[in-house]
């Protein structure tokens, strides 16, 4: 991997990994707790591929093994992020370019079950049957829908700041039109999240701009004249 995203990587998955630990898993909600560590390997899979994506999830997961108060076998995330990340990566787009949020909200939900069930099935393996007390059902249920929840305020902003550190011409945010440069990979969830279209609003906001110039240099001109 290259120098950027290895910081990039690190710095997000430190970060997210802290939110986790001292925010997130003190709220005390049923179920399961937002993953956004999860949420976070989802973001840079979706920009960096299924290669990035399961070396990422896989020292993210490390991480989240070894943090305390982690009560569970060193491994056991990371080999859940890591495939999760590679799956994830696999979803990637050809010609990096999101229409809808319809393809990254199956993601999520897709990897908030999947990562849920593959942990409880190592766990199983281990010996270890948390889940069956808990209740599967409810956590497959609860992981999705807080990941759900989470995601249209995570993983656009990872995906962004993904494109930004590898210098891509994508990460441009615009119409496209005459200049030929095509829009943000996270400008079609970004606008079908929040209903607003950022590019049309700029467009908008310079004609808007241009016209009050000509109308103060037609009123200017107006003057002289008298």
């Amino acid at each position: 991997m290259r120098f950027n995203r290895m910081l990039l990587s690190t710095t997000l998955v430190v970060v997210a990994l802290v939110i986790q630990v001292s925010v997130l898993a003190r709220l005390h909600l049923p179920g399961a707790v937002p993953d956004l560590l999860l949420l976070t390997v989802l973001g840079l899979a979706l920009v960096y591929g299924h290669v990035g994506g399961a070396l990422i999830g896989f020292g993210a997961g490390l991480l989240a093994d070894l943090a305390p108060p982690a009560d569970h076998a060193a491994g056991r995330y990371a080999l859940v992020l890591c495939v999760i990340g590679y799956l994830a990566g696999l979803a990637k787009p050809e010609n990096g370019q999101l229409k809808s949020a319809t393809g990254p909200m199956a993601v999520v939900v897709a990897a908030a079950v999947g990562s849920t069930l593959l942990y409880a099935g190592v766990g199983a393996l281990v010996g270890d049957t948390a889940a069956r007390h808990v209740g599967l059902s409810s956590l497959l249920f609860t992981a999705a829908l807080y990941d759900l929840l989470l995601a249209p305020f995570v993983v656009p902003g990872i995906m962004a700041l993904a494109r930004r550190a590898e210098n891509d011409p994508l990460a441009e945010a615009g119409g496209g039109g005459g200049s030929g440069k095509k829009p943000d990979v996270t400008a079609g969830w970004l606008s079908s999240g929040t209903g607003l279209s950022i590019g049309s609003q700029r467009g908008g906001l310079r004609v808007k701009a241009a016209r009050a110039r000509v109308a103060r240099a037609g009123r200017i001109k107006g003057v002289k004249r008298l």
